[in-house]
This record gives C-alpha cells, sequence and structure tokens, in this order.
C-alpha cells in the first residue's frame, strides 16, 4: 500500500495561504481596531458637548472658579511633581493671591439723595421740668415717589398795544412758548423721555408701558408712542455724529456684535440674523457708547464704522474685523475673557471623578489664566506707567510660560473637543492676546464692550424683535445715549430730559457739543431737580 504524501512545494503553497489569511485577519483587526478608538473618541467628543448643553440650560452661568486659590496650589503641586522648566509657574511671576477683608453692615445711602426731615417731638407734657431740648438722627429709610400723570396747561400772556400814529390800530404780543421736539405734540419732553429709558433702559415693551399709563390716568396709544421713538431718533442723529467723530479720534476702541430679528428688513426673511454692532472709546476720560444697526455681518461694516481710526481695538476672534485693521493700519487686541470662557467650558463639563485625581489642561490653562487675572487685580488703582511696568515684569514672563506650555499640550487632546478647541483658540489668537502688555492703557479683556451690550441683550428678551429697520435704528440711537450717559456716570433719564429740552436751541455744531454728557456742567442732582420742579 502506498502512502499519499504532499510534495515539499504543496506544503509551501498552504503555507504562504495560511500567511496570507493571517496577514489579511491582523489587518482587518487593526482596521476594527482603529475604527473603535475613533469611536471612542468621537462619543467621547459627543459626551462632552451634551454636558456643555446641559450645563448651559439648567447650570450656573458664572465664569468664576469654585476655588481658585485651591487651584493654584494643586497645579503648581502638579508641576513640581513633573519638573518641566517651560511647565513651572515660579513665585516671582504673579503675586500670592491675597483676600481683602470685606467691610460688614449696611451700605450707606448716597449723599447726593434728596432728603426729608422728620421731627418727632415730645409732648409739652412729657417736656415739662426739662432743661433743654435736642434733635438727633436715628434713622434712614429709602423713599420713593410713585409715577403720577398730571397735564401741563400753558396759558400764554399776551399785551395789546396802541400804535401812536394810528389809535384805532392794535398790537399784540404773545410770551414765548418754551420749544419742544414735536411742538404739536400731546406729550410733554418728559413723558418721552420716560418711554425712553422704559423701553431701552428698563426693558418694558411699548405695549406694556400703554397699560401702566393707562392705569394711572393717561391715554397714550403704543403707535403713538412707537412714532415718537422713531422721530426723537431723528432729531438726536446729529448728537450721534457727534459721539461717532469724538471716538473715532481716540486712540482705543472696543467693540462687539449681537443678534437682533427685524420682522420687515427688504431682501431678508424673518428669521435670518441681523446685527446691532456696539463700539466703546476705550479710554477713562470722556467714554461714549455707540451702538449701530445693519442686516449684516461682513467686514463692510467694521470697514465702514472705523473709517479714519487708527490705534488699538480690541475684539473677540471674530475674522470680520482683520479687513479693516489692515486697511487702516489698527493694532488688533484680543480678548482674554473669551480664551478663558472656553477653557472654563472645558472644565465644566469634565466627568465627575475623584477629589485627588491630577488636574485636567482645562485646569491647568485656567491656572496659568487667573494668575494673568490677579496681577490685573492688583494693579487696577495704579497709574498707566506702573500698570505698564508690572505687566513687562510679572504678566509677560507668565505668558511665556503659559505658550510654552500650549505648544507642548497642542496635539495631546483631540483637535475637536473642548479642550482642543479652547488650545487651538489661544495658539491662533496668541499675538493678539500679548498686545495688552504693551500699553498701561489697555485691559487684559473686552469686558466694557461686553458689558456695554448686556442691557441689549437683556431688553432684546422682553421686546423680542424690531419690526422695521427704523426701529432697530431708533433702538441704536437710544441705547447710544443711554449707555454713554451711564459710562459718564450719569442719570439716564436726567441726561435724556436735559438733551431734549435744549435740543431744539441747538441751532449751531457749538451748541450741539454743549450737549455731550462731559460738556453739560450741571451735577445729576441739580438736572433732577430742574426736570422735577
Amino acid at each position: 500500500m502506498q502512502s499519499k504524501l504532499k510534495s515539499p512545494q504543496n506544503n509551501t503553497q498552504s503555507s504562504d495561504y495560511l500567511q496570507a489569511d493571517k496577514d489579511e485577519l491582523l489587518d482587518v483587526i487593526e482596521q476594527k481596531s482603529q475604527l473603535l478608538t475613533l469611536k471612542d473618541k468621537r462619543i467621547k467628543v459627543l459626551e462632552e458637548s451634551l454636558r456643555l448643553a446641559r450645563m448651559k440650560r439648567f447650570g450656573r452661568s458664572s465664569e468664576q472658579s469654585d476655588d481658585q486659590t485651591y487651584l493654584f496650589d494643586e497645579v503648581e503641586q502638579i508641576l513640581d511633581e513633573q519638573p518641566e522648566p517651560e511647565e513651572c509657574l515660579s513665585e516671582s511671576t504673579a503675586p500670592i493671591p491675597t483676600k481683602k477683608k470685606q467691610k460688614t453692615g449696611r451700605k450707606p445711602f448716597s449723599a447726593d439723595l434728596p432728603r426729608k426731615a422728620v421731627y418727632l417731638k415730645l409732648t409739652e407734657e412729657e417736656k415739662e421740668g426739662a432743661i433743654d431740648t435736642f434733635f438727633t438722627k436715628v434713622k434712614e429709610e429709602l423713599d420713593i415717589i410713585p409715577a403720577q400723570v398730571q397735564v401741563i396747561e400753558y396759558f400764554q400772556e399776551k399785551a395789546i398795544f396802541a400804535e401812536t400814529t394810528n389809535s384805532d390800530s392794535r398790537q399784540i404780543k404773545a410770551a414765548l412758548l418754551p420749544k419742544h421736539p414735536f411742538p404739536k405734540a400731546m406729550g410733554s419732553i418728559r413723558l418721552m423721555a420716560h418711554i425712553i429709558i422704559a423701553k431701552y433702559a428698563d426693558g418694558l415693551p411699548l405695549y406694556r408701558m400703554e397699560s401702566i399709563l393707562e392705569r394711572y390716568g393717561g391715554d397714550i396709544s403704543r403707535a403713538t408712542m412707537a412714532n415718537w421713538v422713531i422721530k426723537l431718533s431723528q432729531q438726536l442723529q446729529p448728537l450721534i455724529n457727534l459721539l461717532w467723530e469724538h471716538q473715532l479720534s481716540g486712540s482705543i476702541i472696543q467693540m462687539d456684535e449681537t443678534r437682533i430679528q427685524v420682522l420687515k428688513e427688504p431682501g431678508r426673511s424673518i428669521t435670518s440674523d441681523k446685527y446691532m454692532w456696539v463700539s466703546r472709546s476705550g479710554m477713562p476720560e470722556q467714554p461714549c457708547v455707540l451702538f449701530e444697526y445693519d442686516p449684516s455681518r461682513s467686514q463692510e461694516i467694521p470697514l465702514r464704522l472705523l473709517d479714519g481710526f487708527s490705534g488699538y481695538l480690541q475684539t473677540d476672534g471674530y475674522a470680520g474685523y482683520n479687513a479693516a485693521c489692515q486697511q487702516n493700519e489698527i493694532t488688533q487686541l484680543g480678548c482674554w475673557d473669551h480664551a478663558r470662557r472656553k477653557f472654563k467650558e472645558a472644565q465644566k463639563v469634565q466627568p465627575k471623578g475623584k477629589k485627588n485625581q491630577k488636574p485636567t489642561k482645562a485646569d491647568m490653562a485656567l491656572a496659568y489664566i487667573n494668575k494673568l487675572y490677579l496681577i490685573e487685580r492688583q494693579l487696577k488703582d495704579v497709574s498707566v506707567n506702573e500698570k505698564y511696568q508690572a505687566r513687562q515684569k510679572q504678566s509677560l514672563p507668565l505668558l511665556k510660560q503659559l505658550k510654552k506650555w500650549i505648544d507642548n499640550n497642542l496635539g495631546k487632546v483631540p483637535k475637536d473637543s473642548l479642550t482642543g478647541e479652547a488650545l487651538t483658540y489661544v495658539d491662533n489668537q496668541w499675538e493678539k492676546l500679548i498686545v495688552y502688555c504693551e500699553d498701561g492703557r489697555l485691559n487684559i479683556s473686552n469686558i466694557l464692550a461686553e458689558n456695554a451690550i448686556r442691557p441689549f441683550v437683556i431688553g432684546r428678551k422682553a421686546w423680542l424683535f424690531a419690526d422695521t429697520p427704523k426701529g432697530a435704528k431708533a433702538s441704536s440711537v437710544h441705547y447710544s445715549l443711554i449707555e454713554t450717559a451711564k459710562a459718564n456716570r450719569m442719570e439716564p433719564y436726567a441726561y435724556l430730559v436735559s438733551i431734549l429740552e435744549r435740543l431744539p436751541y441747538a441751532d449751531t455744531v457749538e451748541k450741539l457739543e454743549e450737549l455731550l454728557p462731559w460738556n453739560l456742567k450741571k451735577s445729576n442732582l441739580e438736572i433732577v431737580n430742574n426736570a422735577i420742579d
């Protein structure tokens, strides 16, 4: 019986086939493994996005760290355990955080408020036999006089004169009426100012003011009030033009923009985004805040608004400002608030773990950034030159360490994660973010522009939208005057009453310039008293 044996050639072929099958299976396993790794990363990013959405909807909006001092020590301890020169936060680069002792007790009322004395007297029987009596102030209460509607009646005195040449001829001379922006309007200047303040400073829609006035006994329709608002904005436009000229003549401007819904914008749908732009002069003396409505967010808007300006422009990371900066040779200044906000979002959505777990990259980035802010807080009340010198000695070394840390960690996290996006944002904006160290007048953040635009955002939640472009442009005028008055520490209603009373008499540029808040010589209290008397 002959045995059937495979030839060496057949064994070699079989081995090659098995090896090929093995290699193919290994390739498939490798591909599946890579696919699972990518899916795991994608799942983590989606879970992070879901936690962020929940945090924005249900969590608190504060960006303040829960315990910043502890965060500083914790990160420095970790860095000390892994001593790399570029990652060490030396004690010499920033001051040690100290907590100021808060004053206890109630805050006293302003000395500028009008006061009414109430004397509590003893009876004659209680004072009988006393050597002397005197009064002592034992209590203060804040009082308010509710809104009151009244009708102002103007009686014009007229005098009759007989002409000397003709005894039968008579001449009548009448007392002059005070000028009014709308001579035939049924509303006083103070009522119009009240409507503007209520709508744009307090966020009350016109239909609510209509019912409030009716409750007090007045009867003004919302259509009439809307007509006053728009027409007043047109008369106030020359004053806005002067404010624009003043702002462009300075050396620092801060800008921001936000959405506004305008229903009847030609060529655009109701739901499309339109924008309200805000710019604030960054100089502490004679500040002005200006709003400008435009249906577009294109680079053409900054080109128009910044035409003729040269200096520093502070904004967020929106690229629409780049063309205006290049054309006018403007130095762009970044905002560390936006950078910190991105890391703060990444920190908030981190999965809850053990108390003693290592700080994440978001924690470490925030430790660097918080130290930069700590330096700024300690320089709050120093001179411009002292602030510049301190930044050169303290902030710049810390910024160099932060940049090295970012460069070392930029590729260690997924780019589409919140931490990766934050690192990429800071890396892309770095040259703009360090500009604030060049000049002691500059701010580390764009918070002043954001604070100026916040009343508009809050008001928008109440009145929701503007009906027409005219209404949106009128809003920009009134918001500009109100926020400029607030920036100059003036009560907005008092300032608005003052300029509306004087506006009909301002027939020259010089008289218009007198209506700018820093040119009004009267104090807030005097203006209020004149408006009430």
